[in-house]
Parts: C-alpha cells; structure tokens; sequence
C-alpha cells in the first residue's frame, strides 16, 4: 500500500493566517480533527483512510479544511511520509481529549463499565516472533477490546528509514529513528538444528570447522535487511546452501532434511528437531519495540504493548531455553 498524494489543488501553498484572537470555534468542525489524529499515528493517507473507513481523498479533504480554518499549516509530507509540523502537534495533543470523549460517550450509552477500544492498531512484526508472539498477544486485546481491529504485517525486516504504515512496530536487533520510540522488548536465542534423516544421512558435525561439510539454511545474505542476522557475525566462513527470506520455509527445510537450519529456539523447539553444538553456537538476538511518536499517548497502542510485554514475560523459557 503506498502513500497517496494529496490531490493537485490541495498541495502545500501558502495558508491565510487567521487572526488568533478572532477564529471562532463555532467554524471548526471537531470530525475533522479525527482525520488529523489518523494521518498523525500511520503516517499514510491510505492507511488513515482504511482506519477511518472512507478513501483516502475525504481525508486530505477534511484536513485541508481544518488547516484553512485556522490559517495553519499542519501537516507536511517528507521521505519518511506524511508528519505533523509543530502546530500540527499542538492541535493534535487537544484533539485527543476530544477523541478520548467520544469513546466515553460511546461506552456510557452502550452501558459499558470500563473503556473499550475502537478503531484499527497495526502492527510490523518479523515472520516467526509475529506469528507466535505478537499473534496471542492481539487475540488477547480484542477478547477485551471486540470493537477494536488488529493488523499483523509480517516480514522481517529493519525499520530504520520509513516509519510509517503503523502503530506499533517490532524488530530484530536496535531500531533508530527520530520519529520512533523505542525500547527492549525481549531477547530471543538461535541455534543449530537438524532432523533425524538428516543425520543419519550425513552425521552430526562435532566441531564448529566441521559445518563447512554440511548443508546451512538461513536467509538470502543479498536480500538480507537485518545486520544482527548476518551469518558471518555469528559463524564466520560458512555459506547457506539452501536460503529463504521466511523462516517458516527455513524451518521446513531443516525438517524435510536439506540440511542444519541456524532457527529461533522457540520455533525449533515446537519440532522433532535436534539442538547441535549447543555449548559452541548460542545466538542471542534482541527485539525492539517501537512506536510512532504520534501514536506513544493512544490508547489502543498503550494496550498492544502491555499485552506484548506480558506474552513474552510470560513465555520467556520458549524465547530463552535452558
């Protein structure tokens, strides 16, 4: 999905500026303040448009109106999408109380006793660690939350230029980036494994310069956009012969007997699979978890990330095993 340009007569021009001490706030209407709210936590008119349910052309609309009525600059669209300039922040941190209310009125004539969650939160993840612990994380918020949507995009890749297209992002190894927010959600060990028809076709290597002789699985180094996953980080001189950008394909070949996959424990663990050279190859990785600075103060991004801290809080012998 990729950003939609504002349509041709609404690109950036000069704005008349209003007179602060005469705008009326009868003039503004507080629906488009929604718009801004949405475009602020993905950073697409696409995506704020899918949360909104509406295209993506009522939202440059709306938010157009809203910068025409206060004479303000509020958005503006740089290489990393759509960001808030510093009006656009001050308007937005009021616009939420204004959101926050409607919720609350929603839940007092729905007879509710606590807040529920409305609207859509998506979240990046890579391949296995969003499948296996992001995927019962989501599933837990909307047991509480029905009225909240929940989107898991999964790849794995390294967020670093583009933080946009989501609420909440997770990461293989440290993720900067000066429009994301982040902190150490969890570490995660690999090691080497193999089947049984595997080695008993080839034997176990009882060295690590024995690796040379066998069959590795692991990702494609050209494709490769994660450095904490270089194999030559973690086993120097060895080459994959069978790669794939998946680990789920990693995993199945290692299972099928193509050779030794270097896995995530807590997927290989779920398998007939074997732990080789444990004492010798004991990778551990971390996972960061960050967020869209506009999105830090919401509250079905608030709800995500405790639910993500106590999965693996909870699982944590699965990511590190004895």
């Amino acid at each position: 999905m990729h950003s939609a340009p504002r349509p041709a007569a609404e690109d950036p021009a000069p704005l008349p500026q209003a007179d602060r001490g005469r705008l009326d706030p009868r003039r503004l209407r507080a629906d488009d303040l929604r718009y801004l709210l949405a475009v602020a936590r993905t950073g697409r008119l696409v995506a704020a448009a899918d949360a909104l349910g509406v295209d993506h052309t009522t939202v440059s609309r709306r938010i157009t109106a809203l910068e025409k009525s206060l004479g303000l600059r509020l958005m503006e669209r740089g290489s990393e999408g759509w960001a808030l300039t510093d009006a656009g922040k001050a308007v937005s941190e009021s616009a939420r109380a204004i959101e926050d209310a409607l919720t609350r009125v929603v839940d007092a004539v729905s007879g509710r006793d606590t807040p529920s969650l409305h609207g859509t939160v998506r979240v990046n993840a890579p391949d296995g660690f969003g499948t296996v612990f992001a995927t019962p994380a989501l599933a837990r918020v909307r047991r509480r939350h029905p009225g909240l949507r929940a989107e898991l995009i999964t790849a794995t890749r390294q967020l670093t230029m583009h933080p946009s297209g989501f609420d909440l992002a997770l990461a293989i190894g440290r993720t900067p980036g000066s429009r994301l927010v982040t902190e150490h959600l969890t570490d995660y060990a690999l090691g080497l494994y193999a089947g049984d028809e595997y080695l008993a076709r080839c034997g176990a290597p009882k060295a690590l310069a024995d690796l040379r002789e066998h069959a590795l699985i692991f990702y494609i180094e050209s494709m490769l956009q994660v450095g904490d996953l270089d194999i030559e980080r973690h086993l120097p001189g060895v080459t994959p012969a069978f790669s794939s950008t998946n680990v789920f394909a990693q995993l199945e070949a290692t299972r099928v007997g193509a050779g030794i996959g270097v896995l995530p424990a807590f997927l290989a663990n779920r398998t007939r699979l074997r732990r080789l050279l444990t004492d010798e190859v004991d990778i551990r990785l971390p996972i960061t978890l960050a967020v869209r600075r506009e999105a830090v103060t919401h509250p079905a991004v608030r709800a995500v990330r405790d639910a993500l801290h106590q999965e693996v809080a909870d699982r944590a012998a699965e990511l590190l095993p004895e």
